[in-house]
């Protein structure tokens, strides 16, 4: 099986996800990035509860350019915490799992 994670994050606006998306594919750091929104998100911060529209993505990646992606996506986003979390794809086409990796390189 290949060692590939799934990462997600949220940006304020439409135009800001397709750029970061942008960057972060052509640095090749991401072999993919799937924008969705807007998203209804509610959350608490600094003491209070706030409703926001989000953009939400969706970005795939090998794990071993996962420490980098990360970095980019905090030095990058606007938010002063923003959400990065990543999963491990347990399962998945071999094909398709290939093409993650050799996108990103091993």
């Amino acid at each position: 099986m290949r060692d590939c994670r799934q990462v997600t994050t949220t940006l304020p606006d439409e135009a800001a996800a397709e750029q970061l998306a942008s960057r972060l594919i052509q640095e090749r750091l991401a072999a993919c990035a799937q924008v969705v929104g807007p998203v209804s998100s509610t959350y608490w911060w600094e003491g209070e509860i706030h409703h926001t529209r989000e953009w939400f993505y969706h970005l795939k990646t090998s794990a071993g350019r996962l420490p980098l992606l990360m970095e980019r996506i905090r030095r990058l986003h606007p938010y002063d915490v923003p959400e990065v979390v990543a999963v491990a794809i347990s399962d998945g086409d071999p094909d398709y799992l290939r093409w993650i990796e050799d996108e990103v390189g091993k």
